[in-house]
């Protein structure tokens, strides 16, 4: 026994043991000093990320625009950093290549007594050229937005392109470019609105791009629903004796007719009544066109036709219009 701590093994292994829990000893009372000093943590939310890279030329897609910090140490530093918040978090992409990268976000200007912690600390981001390309807009607009009765004739746009900007995948996903009529009420009249544009891929996914300009506007020209339907002529009543119709023909042959859509559409032809009772000599005679039910105008609403008779009557009345020329 004598021997072996005499060794020296011995007095090696005894002077690791007392070194080590030298260190332990040294190292709790640095934390109970840190301690009762008041080293604290604190969540700072929604920080800022700047990115640099060359926006010119380029898209990032991945990058969040705020991060939440965590920071630990004395109280005082801690709240003087989350009181002034004069760090910046920063990702420096000026010199990766294009495609995709994983890429640590960095904290500057903190005091180095602190410990930092962001959530995320790394971040998946993509590197693509960006593009620009012109588009077409669509207008569209909800047929349940008219009044009954009415129509969309035309939407005319303006400007009717615009510029795209974007990742170039983005811009090749591009499917619609639209502008959406909007309205709280029944809608009767021709008007005129400005709107935003979405841009949507083929899924009707809204896409992110910027758009130059980004509001367009939209003329709506709004009709009362018509449409053109062959007139029929139907003579009632009879002549005098002495008199006979050789023919009745309308100036117009079509009648457009205005209403309803279900109405107007249901509607095959439109019956004008010629009373021949009275005519007794060849010459024009004007007609009313009875509105059939439901429908809210017909244009037009009196009707020319050119009647020629034969007979009697007729000859009577033409010597005493030459004698009246005489």
């Amino acid at each position: 026994m004598d021997k072996f701590m005499d060794s020296p093994w011995f007095l090696r292994l005894t002077a690791l043991f007392l070194a080590i829990m030298l260190f332990l000893s040294v190292k709790a009372e640095d934390q109970s000093s840190r301690n009762t000093m008041g080293d604290v943590f604190d969540l700072i939310q929604d920080v800022p990320v700047e990115v640099y890279y060359d926006t010119e030329n380029l898209v990032v897609t991945g990058v969040p625009d705020m991060v939440n910090m965590t920071i630990e140490g004395p109280a005082q530093i801690v709240q003087t950093t989350k009181l002034l918040k004069d760090f910046s978090l920063k990702l420096d992409l000026q010199n990766l290549t294009l495609g995709e990268h994983n890429v640590r976000i960095q904290a500057e200007n903190l005091s180095d007594k602190l410990d930092v912690r962001l959530d995320p600390a790394t971040v998946s981001i993509n590197i693509e050229e960006k593009v620009t390309q012109s588009f077409r807009v669509d207008p569209e607009m909800n047929t349940r937005l008219l009044a009954e009765g009415y129509e969309v004739k035309s939407m005319d746009v303006q400007p009717s392109t615009i510029n795209v900007t974007g990742a170039k995948s983005v811009v090749n996903a591009i499917n619609f470019v639209k502008v959406s009529i909007t309205s709280e009420g029944s809608l009767d009249k021709s008007f005129e609105q400005k709107s935003r544009v979405r841009v949507l891929d083929r899924d009707l996914n809204k896409l992110s791009v910027s758009l130059d300009p980004e509001e367009v506007t939209v003329k709506v020209d709004i009709q009362e629903y018509s449409r053109e339907v062959p007139l029929k002529l139907q003579q009632i009543g009879q002549p005098t004796e002495e008199v006979t119709i050789e023919s009745a023909v309308p100036e117009n042959k079509s009648i457009r007719i205005y209403g309803p859509k279900s109405v107007v559409d249901a509607i095959k032809e439109i019956p004008v009544e010629l009373d021949v009772t009275k005519i007794n000599k060849t010459g024009k005679v004007e007609v009313d066109v009875k509105k059939p039910e439901g429908i809210t105008r017909i244009v037009p609403a009196k009707l020319k036709v050119q009647v020629k008779v034969s007979g009697e009557a007729s000859d009577i009345s033409k010597k005493t219009d030459d004698s009246k020329e005489s």
